[in-house]
């Protein structure tokens, strides 16, 4: 497929991820973004690289995948220039592992079972005694009923991530182009072939929407709508302080927050420090479409849940409290894949707030599948045509802009096989949101 055009929707960190493996195929990409590279989702991200949150299923197999390939990945660029060592360094990766701690009897029987549940999975989930958790952790709180250490959690500075990739892509003969907003789609015979933005027509063989909590927007607009709608968080950032959390602490409620699918809010603790010495303290997920306004009685929640893991805590000046957006999905899988109702879009979305995480492994999967290469990992529960993907609500905001249009003119392209995906019925210093 060498020569094939690929323009890839969206410069954050799964966009950057994408357009990096696409590129080192040997394709030609040009990325796109209405803003900045990474200004927006993943900027506000936490860094997490998780498998301790994530029970057997598709979406582990993913996280493991994805686990297995950071520090591979972050290697190869190190190596490959002496701007890649940079970029790498400025993503801070950090395997210092997780903690769950329960706190309630419930608590207690709920993450053990998850756990062993887990191990079958392969997941590295161990017991900790009270003696051994105070050896790892010695300010949590002593009212704990369990605790479970997983090695393989890991954490990474997003937006410095997202340069480490997008510095490689761009090694490899991406193109960056940004300030530049998707208007519209052109299509041609059922394929799309061009996108309208506000710089003008950019044609291509192969879209890719990576655009993120505006995902469905944009799907809207390229005339494929689907059900991926913002989730907002929000997280409290202390000043800096002496070494207080030396791993990614968070209570047992974490994992029901993460598979809640709620409007109300829903808050849990989540605790880390940061290579410049802050504390991140979280978190909260509330669907209030793109409603970006900060509400104390959140942060106040927020406070309250990790007050309950550090005590020690209390009385820490907080410096700053700000939220973002996730891509939302009401299964909770991600959008990964060829869609089956306009020929040469593809889409890669809807992590929610595993997006950093999961991204290298996304960028993959999506290599494999545009390339029909065999997959490392199954990506039939993360289809397009699924249910809670087509099953569209309405959008959060009104989408002014044109849906694709259909040009009459024919135009020679170099063909582009759709995969065979599309014959299935059916988150110094880190501030996270």
């Amino acid at each position: 497929m060498n020569g094939t055009r690929v323009v890839v929707l969206g410069a954050g960190i799964i966009g950057a991820a994408c357009a990096r493996e696409l590129a080192l195929a040997g394709l030609e990409v040009t990325l796109l973004d209405r803003g900045g590279a990474a200004a927006a989702t993943t900027s506000h991200g936490e860094g997490n690289i998780l498998v301790s949150d994530k029970g057997p299923g598709p979406e582990l197999r993913l996280a493991q995948l994805s686990r297995r390939l950071w520090p591979e990945v972050l290697a190869t660029i190190a190596d490959r220039s002496p701007a890649g060592r940079r970029a790498v360094a400025a993503a801070e990766w950090d395997p210092k592992g997780g903690i769950v701690v329960a706190t309630t009897e419930a608590g207690a029987h709920g993450l053990t079972e998850f756990a062993a549940a887990q191990r079958g999975a392969e997941v590295r989930a161990e017991a900790l005694t009270p003696d051994a958790l105070r050896a790892a952790e010695p300010f949590v709180t002593d009212a704990h009923t369990a605790a479970v250490h997983y090695p393989q959690d890991a954490q990474i500075q997003p937006a410095g991530a997202a340069a480490a990739l997008l510095t490689d892509a761009l090694a490899a003969g991406a193109t960056l182009r940004t300030g530049e907003e998707v208007l519209a789609g052109v299509a041609r015979g059922g394929r799309l072939t061009g996108v309208r933005t506000s710089g003008g027509l950019v044609e291509g063989d192969v879209f890719v929407n990576a655009a993120g909590p505006w995902s469905g927007t944009l799907a809207a607009r390229l005339g494929a709508p689907f059900a991926v709608q913002p989730r907002r968080g929000d997280v409290l950032v202390t000043t800096p302080l002496p070494p207080t959390v030396f791993h990614k602490v968070y209570d047992a409620d974490y994992v029901g927050a993460v598979g809640s699918s709620e409007e109300e809010l829903q808050t849990s603790a989540v605790v880390e420090s940061t290579h410049a010495g802050s504390v991140l303290i979280g978190s909260s997920r509330r669907r209030v479409g793109f409603d970006d306004r900060l509400r104390p009685e959140v942060l106040s929640a927020v406070a309250a849940k990790a007050l309950r893991l550090f005590p020690s805590l209390a009385g820490v000046p907080v410096m700053r409290a700000y939220g973002g957006f996730r891509p939302y999905v009401p299964d909770h899988l991600p959008v990964i894949g060829a869609d089956p109702r306009l020929a040469g879009l593809w889409h890669a979305t809807g992590h929610e707030g595993a997006g950093i995480g999961l991204s290298v492994g996304t960028g993959r999967l999506l290599r494999n599948l545009v390339l029909d290469e065999p997959a490392q990992t199954d990506a039939d529960a993360f289809r397009v045509d699924r249910p809670a993907v087509l099953a569209t609500e309405p959008l959060p905001e009104a989408v002014s802009a044109p849906q694709a249009v259909s040009a009459p003119e024919p135009r020679q392209q170099k063909p582009t096989q759709q995969k065979r995906t599309q014959q299935k019925p059916t988150q110094q210093e880190q501030e996270g949101a």
